[in-house]
Formats: structure tokens, C-alpha cells, sequence
């Protein structure tokens, strides 16, 4: 037997009948001091073992000197043979949430990562004997799934760098975590184990370069803001120098002009609010 089967069992309200059918029989026989008694009680201690309950999402798998018989799936009360070994299994879904781990992204940055996982058991065979503790094995094999994950991808983008990746940890949430879902159920369909919902809990860059990031980040922000500036800033200048010419309001010689721009250059980029000094003389003054 290398896959999971499916059995049924006897009704355990039958069993029960029988059951108190034996416990009447051993009581007339001792009112009336008879040796059946002693057969009436051999029969209710080998029946009484093989009664067994099947709760709601949970099942039984049923051995027979290490032999496997199959599973018992359908919840209710049953009856079996005493000498079945019954080992529970739940198959109901489980979460977990992995401790937080330090490994390298694709571009060697040190970085936190866990996953949260959502599983549930969904071949009792395999569960109970490919692997020697399912649960453990999920939870191995999660750690060792969102490392090799990680070294995939890269944390973010840098396009001060001109390093554009279509996929980064940061900004790419399904498709990372679609990944992360085909990589785990690869590595848990040998357990019996289906992966419902597999997605990222927790990112963030290691403490020892967080605060260098962190600056990289603001510097790469303050440089894309005064890129736009200072693109605003010439298209203004350009249609002020065209405006003038347009309107013949003031003729300017290539001197005046570039000082003219410059003058606008940084009254449009500084930081600060500029102050004008009025001119009250003539041009030349």
C-alpha cells in the first residue's frame, strides 16, 4: 500500500446493542451462578476496545500489526476490530507563522523574513508515514522554502543604479507570493500536505544596514524631487524668454539672457523663499 484508502466501518449504535446484550446476559448468568458468566465477560472485554469516534475534519488511520487497513474519514460512532491500532489525524486547516529569519536577497542585502502559512492534511497516508512528523516537516521545510525565496528576489529596486527587476519583494506581493505557494506545495505534497494560502508576514531589511537604507531611500527620493524641479523650473524659463520675445516687451542681449536665468533658476529651485532686491536705477545699475 503506497496511497491512501478510504474504509468503512461497523456501525458503533450496533456494537453498543451487542455490548449491552452481553453486559444482560453476564448479569442473569450471575444471579444464577452460572460459568457462562466467565465467556460473557471474556466477549465484553475484546468488544469493549474497538469502539472509536471520527469527530468533524478529522480521521483515523487504521493499522494491524503495522499493516495499513485504511482511513476512516466520515465522522461518527464506530466499531472495529480490537486489534486495530487507531492513530487521529485532523484534517483540519492549521496557520502557521514562521519565526523571523536573517538571509541574503538577490543582491546579497541582509534582510528579515517570515511566512505565514496555511495548510491542511490532505493524504492521511502520507502524513502518517512518508515523513516522521508532518507538522515538523511543514515547518522545516517553510524556513527553507522562504530562504531559497528570498535569494530569487531582490528587496527593492535601485534606479539610481539602473537596476530595474520586474519582481521585488517589496513592491511585488502576489507574484511573490504565488512563488512562495508553488515552491511549498512542491516541497509538502510528499507529506500529504495541501497549501491553502501562503504569502509573506514579515519583511523589513536587517538592523545592522536598516539605517543605511533608510538614507539611500530618502537620498534617491530628494534626487527624483529635484530632477522635477529643476525640469519644471527650465520649461518656466523657456516660456518666459518666449513671452518677452513674443510681446516685444524688453529686448535682451545673450548677456542679460543668462542672467535672466540664472536669476529665475534659483528663485524656482531654492529651498527657501527668495527676497527680491528691487532695481530702482536704470539697467546699467
Amino acid at each position: 500500500m503506497t496511497q491512501e484508502k478510504i474504509i468503512k466501518v461497523s456501525n458503533g449504535y450496533f456494537m453498543l446493542f451487542v455490548l449491552i446484550v452481553l453486559i444482560a446476559g453476564g448479569v442473569y448468568c450471575l444471579i444464577n451462578s452460572s460459568l457462562w458468566i466467565l465467556a460473557f465477560i471474556f466477549l465484553f472485554i475484546i468488544t469493549l476496545p474497538g469502539f472509536f469516534l471520527v469527530n468533524p475534519n478529522t480521521s483515523k488511520v487504521i493499522l494491524l500489526f503495522g499493516k495499513y487497513i485504511g482511513t476512516v474519514k466520515e465522522n461518527g460512532f464506530y466499531w472495529a476490530n480490537p486489534l486495530y491500532r487507531k492513530r487521529g489525524i485532523s484534517l483540519r486547516a492549521s496557520n502557521f507563522d514562521s519565526e523571523r529569519v536573517k538571509v541574503n536577497d538577490k543582491l546579497g542585502n541582509p534582510i528579515m523574513i517570515s511566512t505565514i502559512l496555511v495548510w491542511k492534511v490532505k493524504d492521511t497516508f502520507k502524513a502518517a508515514f512518508d515523513v516522521d512528523n508532518y507538522e515538523n516537516f511543514v515547518r522545516v521545510q517553510s524556513d527553507a522554502a522562504v530562504r531559497k525565496l528570498a535569494s530569487l528576489y531582490p528587496y527593492d529596486n535601485f534606479e539610481d543604479e539602473g537596476m530595474e527587476e520586474e519582481i521585488t519583494l517589496r513592491a511585488s506581493v502576489n507574484e511573490v507570493s504565488e512563488a512562495l505557494e508553488k515552491e511549498l506545495s512542491e516541497r509538502l505534497n510528499m507529506a500529504g500536505i495541501e497549501v491553502l494560502e501562503a504569502r509573506i508576514g514579515y519583511l523589513a531589511y536587517a538592523q545592522e544596514i536598516a539605517g543605511a537604507m533608510l538614507k539611500r531611500q530618502q537620498a534617491t527620493a530628494i534626487v527624483a524631487a529635484r530632477h522635477k524641479i529643476v525640469e519644471g523650473a527650465v520649461s518656466m524659463v523657456e516660456m518666459a524668454l518666449e513671452e518677452l520675445n513674443k510681446n516685444n516687451i524688453v529686448e535682451l542681449d545673450e548677456e542679460r539672457k543668462a542672467a535672466m536665468v540664472s536669476n529665475l533658476m534659483v528663485v524656482l529651485c531654492s529651498d527657501k523663499d527668495t527676497i527680491p532686491v528691487v532695481n530702482t536705477g536704470t539697467l546699467n545699475h
